[in-house]
């Protein structure tokens, strides 16, 4: 178990160095929505599952995932600063979670929209990327208004 969640955390790390290079996420996306899981370690205060969205670095890594239960999946491109911008601050408002880089067992990181909003700004900044976004100023003003929240 514990090899499993260094490998998990490893392809989390490598999602967030892949998409603040190319600027690029990719969620599986149907009719009825996009891709999504239960939470296997974290549960709402009635003892649920907390909902989750799935998402990838790799177009072909998503693509590997539209099978079983995703077969009528489609894989789809969001913007980071998109990504960013609305959807994880979105999830955050809908307390749901964002999951990356599952695999084709469905096994994969999960983690809260806000966290990886600073985890992805933590990355920018050390490569020395800014991205425009519509609501924000920059990374800096989102950091901002996500610390706010946060803390």
């Amino acid at each position: 178990m514990f090899q499993d969640s260094i490998t998990l955390k490893n392809r989390h790390l490598k999602f967030i160095k892949t998409v603040s290079e190319t600027e690029i996420v990719y969620g599986l996306k149907s009719k009825s929505g996009f891709a999504t899981s239960s939470s296997t370690q974290y549960e709402d205060d009635d003892g649920n599952p907390i909902g989750m969205i799935c998402f990838w670095s790799e177009k072909v890594r998503a693509k590997s995932c539209a099978k079983d239960e995703w077969k009528k999946y489609e894989v789809t491109e969001i913007s980071l600063s998109e990504f960013m911008e609305n959807w994880c601050i979105g999830m955050a408002n809908d307390e749901l979670l964002i999951g990356t880089q599952f695999d084709q067992n469905l096994f994969g990181y999960e983690t809260e929209p806000l966290e990886l909003i600073i985890e992805l700004i933590n990355e920018l900044k050390s490569i020395g990327k800014e991205l425009n976004f519509r609501k924000f100023n920059g990374i800096v003003d989102l950091e901002k208004q996500v610390k706010k929240v946060t803390e």
